[in-house]
């Protein structure tokens, strides 16, 4: 039977930047493993699948998978469809409040609306986790094709999750970030379980982004993603926790990622609470539909 899906560009309001995403609006009577078969097909780094509610509190059920596996929770995925279940009438305009039944658990979504239409979506993402920093701080600058000096010497290289974890590379400015070269193998034996790595610099260029970022996450079968919603939470995180931010600074921040692969995007993070103890972790952005269509299955 046709299988409708829509086809968004996430964190940009501009087509064919971003991050793609396919929608299964209605994925009833899809199993796990068609639900895997059907990402791998469309080759997006995410692909989602609605479903009906399964628990109380929730809007939806949805399911979240990249070519390769599964996810906890993701942010372009939440972002861009919400998107597409505003566009599709399931979320009415209007609504402030949207509730994701992710596999982390209930995921709230705050929506601003704009002549009736959804003009930006924010996430909130689970305090943080901060493992020990990592000691071979060598081997992941040579993993990423960088030398130990490219790295920021007073900051550490520090796994973090907010859902899925990532290993946060601080580099000295964008040309550094913009130089990287992922060893995809020598990445899989640095990083832990299904961990990506996630490199940045505060150095904001003319552009007046917080943060210039790239990622890649060869244990997800994602080689390189141009835009990382479930990332960004983390990388808030590191930046008010290690008072790289501060003040009202940390409720404004700006990550622009995805320049290097030809697919720029803008993430929102907002960071409440104190360096010590975050309380508060959000991640937003704007999506637009660039395609619509169905597979037979």
């Amino acid at each position: 039977m046709p299988l409708a899906y829509l086809h968004y560009d996430v964190f940009t309001s501009d087509p064919f930047a971003g991050n793609q995403l396919a929608v299964f609006t209605d994925a009833r009577g899809l199993d796990g493993a068609r639900m895997q078969r059907l990402a791998c097909e469309m080759n997006f780094s995410e692909s989602t699948f609605i479903l009906p509610s399964e628990r109380p509190g929730t809007d939806i059920r949805m399911r979240i998978f990249t070519p390769h596996v599964e996810m906890p929770m993701a942010g372009h995925p939440t972002i861009g469809s919400t998107f597409a279940l505003a566009h599709a009438g399931v979320i009415r305009p209007g609504t402030t409040r949207f509730v994701f039944g992710l596999n982390v658990g209930p995921t709230p979504v705050d929506l601003e609306w704009q002549n009736g239409a959804l003009a930006f979506a924010w996430m909130t993402q689970l305090p943080p986790k901060f493992s020990p920093p990592l000691e071979a701080r060598a081997q992941a600058a040579a993993a990423l094709g960088l030398q130990l000096t490219d790295l920021v010497p007073d900051l550490p290289v520090q796994e973090i999750t907010c859902g899925v974890s990532y290993l946060m590379v601080p580099l000295h400015d964008r040309t550094t970030v913009d130089r990287a070269v992922a060893d995809l193998t020598a990445l899989k034996t640095l990083l832990t379980g299904d961990s990506a790595v996630f490199l940045f610099s505060v150095d904001s260029g003319s552009s007046g982004q917080s943060v210039y970022s790239r990622m890649f996450a060869p244990g997800l079968g994602v080689t390189e993603d141009p835009a990382t919603g479930s990332a960004s939470g983390p990388l808030g995180c590191y930046l008010v926790h290690h008072r790289i931010v501060a003040g009202d600074a940390a409720r404004s921040i700006v990550s622009q990622q995805g320049v290097a692969m030809g697919r720029p995007s803008r993430i929102h993070i907002a960071i409440g609470g104190s360096p010590e103890a975050i309380n508060d972790v959000k991640v937003g952005g704007q999506a637009v539909l660039v395609g619509r269509g169905e597979i037979v299955v």
